[in-house]
């Protein structure tokens, strides 16, 4: 008995398997791949990538040359403004003040000789003992006595500044996210001053840089939301707002982008500088829409399956005798109400639904078994699905979206097999 239940169940689910791998067979026994159309939200998204960064970032330097002392902070500690972070060696600067002092008492000991002088020539002068010449020369040895002071007061002062430069402070509040030298390097401050830290005013503002391509820079706008995901966290989404785009582009191997500043909130601190965004611009959402995957819309039928459907619709327009009317009507199944024949066909552009902009053919099988094709008019994408609207299209229709076996394969993917199609005749395939 249990062998005989046994032999039956193979029997059944061998009909059932055979029945299913001969459903959908067309022209010449041929079987197609099916998706189907499916009702719900739909997103029309620009995607990119970028990184995370600070919106303040400082550079701290140093603007007098020597050996670094002292580092009193390291990577991620947080620092005030105002706070001593790094040391100078000081020798070479106390040196320095030290000749400035001596240069300076030097300048005042000729400043007070040529006063001297000016004074006893001067009254020379008066008395006619001294000629003009040497009045003038005393005058001008007064004058250089008193610049030479000025310039030595001035060194002084330049020797004072630099030796509280040895000091390095913070200059903000925030968190040290680069350390770029060690205690006993030389640091040597020539046309620029060299980088010891970078502080980060405040991470829980972050912001993304991220290059827009110039055919997709149009859709983005200030406010605009904005989703991205990181690497670190894969099952999490975050959110920020486009703050700016940036007239500046920017040319790589021909392609012109912009890059496009979006404001992000780190109040958690989840999120670090440096980690790389996937970023999702949100351009448009509807809501219970028909959608349809786009291998469904990318489906170019053979001519085998296009002289099926010809052949059906001019039999049964003969079958009415109604072979004279241009585009005939209810030639049977879904399509019953887009026309044939070769009119039909004319009419409904069937042999060139992709050429028009947002028009667009679904092919099916109907539930008779025959071989359907209805024009769609298409709305968003979000890469993967398109919004189709139509009066012959519902939720849940399987639609051909390629060939699995029989005639040569329908190519649902070339650009050029497409171009040469929207250019043939309606019915030509």
């Amino acid at each position: 008995m249990k062998k005989i239940i046994a032999v039956a169940l193979v029997v059944v689910i061998g009909s059932g398997f055979i029945w299913l791998s001969t459903r959908g067979d067309g022209p010449k026994g041929t079987s197609y791949r099916f998706v189907q159309v499916e009702q719900g939200d739909l997103e029309s998204i620009v995607a990119s990538t970028g990184n995370l960064r600070p919106v303040t970032m400082v550079k701290v330097g140093t603007q007098v040359s020597g050996i670094v002392n002292r580092l009193y902070v390291d990577f991620n500690d947080e620092v005030r403004r105002g706070q001593l972070i790094a040391k100078i060696d000081t020798t070479l600067l106390v040196t320095a003040i030290h000749e400035s002092e001596t240069s300076l008492l030097r300048n005042r000991a000729q400043l007070n000789f040529a006063q001297r002088e000016h004074d006893r020539i001067k009254g020379l002068h008066e008395k006619s003992f001294a000629t003009d010449v040497e009045l003038n020369k005393a005058v001008y040895d007064l004058q250089i006595a008193e610049a030479t002071l000025k310039s030595g007061e001035l060194n002084l002062q330049r020797a004072e500044r630099n030796l509280s430069y040895a000091n390095i402070y913070s200059p903000v509040d925030g968190v040290v996210i680069e350390r770029n030298v060690d205690e006993g390097q030389t640091v040597a401050a020539s046309m620029s001053a060299p980088q010891l830290y970078l502080i980060a005013e405040d991470l829980s503002k972050l912001q993304i840089l991220t290059s827009v391509d110039e055919s997709d820079i149009g859709q983005i706008q200030e406010g605009q939301t904005a989703r991205f995901t990181v690497q670190a966290y894969d099952d999490l989404v975050f959110e920020g707002r486009v703050k700016r785009v940036r007239l500046q582009s920017s040319v790589q191997e021909n392609v012109v982008t912009y890059t496009v500043v979006v404001d992000v909130n780190n109040d958690d601190g989840q999120l670090l500088p440096g980690m790389t965004a996937t970023v999702e611009f949100l351009v448009e959402t509807v809501s219970d829409v028909l959608k349809v995957p786009n291998a469904g819309l990318r489906f170019r039928p053979t001519e085998e399956m296009m002289a099926e459907l010809m052949a059906r619709m001019t039999a049964q327009r003969e079958a009415r005798g109604d072979s004279t009317r241009a585009g005939g009507r209810n030639f049977g199944g879904r399509e019953g109400r887009q026309g044939g024949g070769p009119s039909g066909f004319q009419g409904s552009g069937f042999g060139r639904g992709q050429g028009r902009p947002n028009m667009a053919q679904l092919w099916y099988i109907d539930d008779e078994g025959n071989l359907m094709v209805a024009r769609v008019r298409t709305g968003i994408t979000d890469g993967q699905s398109t919004e189709v609207m139509g009066r012959n299209v519902e939720s849940g229709m399987n639609v051909i979206a390629g060939i699995t076996r029989g005639s040569v394969a329908a190519t649902n993917s070339n650009p050029f097999q497409q171009q040469q199609q929207s250019r043939r005749r309606p019915g030509s395939f």
